[in-house]
């Protein structure tokens, strides 16, 4: 089996440094390339393309903010997790709604991050308890000015992608099969005008249509 492939963008070398430590480390986990900036990263995939990209968000030149969405345009089978000293709303709300799969602080552990490039590179997402609050607190929306709706089995499997399962993870979690599981999702994708498993948890958390559970002491 071919390794989970990931590149790295901060504007920190001995930070750069750490995280190769860490992932270098796994058996099923390669870091390709390294990146101190924007104009870098974007070079880097126009040489190839890795399966996950872990990215900062303060940058030299364009941000990371502007990076992700030009990640998320022209490679959209590549993973994006943002891995950054920030969990300020603007930087949240704007991250969730390009579609990022990921948003770690980087006093996340190694093991943290490397759970975080196996579980975006298996098709799930992560965010922190805390960002997920924010995205909760956000409050309710309409899509297209129309209320949404989803059935209890809708509700269950998009409960499960916000956790991070995966379409196999989610039909042997709900009795079902993974092909099942997807035509679940691309109901949901449908309802909502979502265009990827991190958009229709964030339109979903904010009509309030699942809840997540943050955990004991989160809150």
């Amino acid at each position: 089996m071919n390794p989970i492939t990931v590149l790295v963008v901060d504007d920190h070398p001995l930070y750069r440094q750490g995280i190769r430590s860490a992932l270098s480390g796994q058996p099923d986990l390669q870091v390709v390339a390294e990146a101190g900036s924007a104009d870098e990263a974007l070079a880097c995939l126009d040489v190839g393309v890795p399966d996950v990209v872990l990215l900062d968000i303060n940058l030299p030149g364009a941000n990371g903010v502007e990076t992700a969405r030009t990640l998320r345009e022209r490679w959209p089978a590549c993973g994006v997790v943002i891995l950054t000293a920030h969990d300020d709303d603007p930087y949240v709300w704007a991250l969730a709604e390009i579609g990022v799969q990921g948003y770690l602080l980087k006093s996340a552990t190694d093991a943290e991050i490397v759970n975080a490039v196996r579980t975006v590179a298996g098709g799930g997402s992560v965010f922190t308890p805390a960002v997920t609050a924010k995205l909760v607190r956000r409050g309710r929306v309409e899509v297209d000015g129309a209320p949404v709706e989803l059935t209890e089995r809708e509700r269950e499997v998009l409960t499960l992608v916000a956790g991070g399962r995966t379409n196999r993870e989610i039909g042997h979690a709900l009795g079902i099969s993974e092909r099942t599981a997807q035509a679940h999702l691309a109901h949901i994708f449908d309802k909502l005008g979502a265009a990827s498993r991190t958009e229709a948890v964030t339109l979903a958390l904010r009509h309030r249509l699942i809840a997540f559970d943050l955990g004991p002491g989160s809150r």
